[in-house]
């Protein structure tokens, strides 16, 4: 499997990745709707609920509980060997773009350049009543001085620039061109049940490459376009794929 990955990405000139969650779990952060996520240790509810931007309008208390948790892991982590291993790709001109579901910003860390954060990130927040935009550090420092952040010209209140269940996602042409011109596409770490991400795949005219441990459905990816499918750690995956490739 490694061996043909390895094949895949020599033919190549195309590549492009669709990253979720699971791409981040080697690196501490836990995935967010298993058993052992965030959601689940620290908030005891669903994502569902701490992304609901109705939710959120009404109470943002009840999400700033959970934001100041998930900062001070952002905080702490480093990339994983799959965040650099994809880096890597698009410094030899091969890797297209990322599209990735995930706020973290990992892949920048790594090094990576074309990232389309398609649910938005953390780099910065902004004011929901005037629109006032904060940078990522005077962000953090009023998600931990404040109980709830607010905006220092008219009051309102901050929200960080990902985006919530209700809001429309971004970047999505951007992602569709780059799924439709793909000669290999990588799914890693996600379950492709969060759409709009989910139907992208599908666009791909090229071999399509599913790095995943837990299940994924094929709602939106029907199995025989799949090219492989690894049930495998990310990152031993890959370490077996860079190996197979020196061979």
């Amino acid at each position: 499997m490694a061996q043909q990955c390895a094949c895949a990405l020599k033919e190549a000139h195309k590549i492009v990745l669709l990253s979720g969650a699971g791409m981040s779990t080697n690196a501490g952060i836990p995935d967010f709707r298993g058993p052992n996520g965030i959601y689940k240790q620290k908030m005891q509810t669903d994502p569902e609920l701490i992304f609901d931007i109705d939710y959120f309008q009404k109470n943002p208390r009840f999400f700033y509980q959970f934001h100041r948790e998930f900062l001070k892991v952002i905080n702490k982590i480093e990339p994983t060997f799959s965040h650099r291993f994809f880096a890597q790709l698009e410094k030899e001109g091969k890797l297209a773009g990322i599209i990735t579901q995930n706020i973290d910003a990992l892949h920048q860390k790594a090094g990576s350049k074309k990232v389309y954060e398609i649910h938005g990130s953390t780099w910065q927040s902004y004011c929901t009543s005037c629109g006032e935009v904060f940078d990522y550090e005077t962000s953090y420092a009023k998600s931990f001085k404040e109980d709830i952040p607010h905006c220092e010209k008219c009051g309102g209140v901050l929200k960080p620039d990902i985006v919530f269940f209700g809001e429309n996602v971004k970047h999505l042409y951007e992602c569709q061109t780059l799924a439709e011109e793909a000669d290999l596409l990588f799914v890693v770490g996600s379950s492709l049940t969060v759409t709009p991400a989910a139907f992208l795949p599908s666009m791909c005219p090229g071999k399509i490459v599913v790095v995943n441990k837990g299940d994924i459905s094929y709602a939106y990816l029907h199995p025989q376009k799949i090219f492989i499918h690894a049930e495998w750690d990310i990152d031993d995956f890959f370490k077996a794929v860079e190996e197979a490739g020196r061979e």
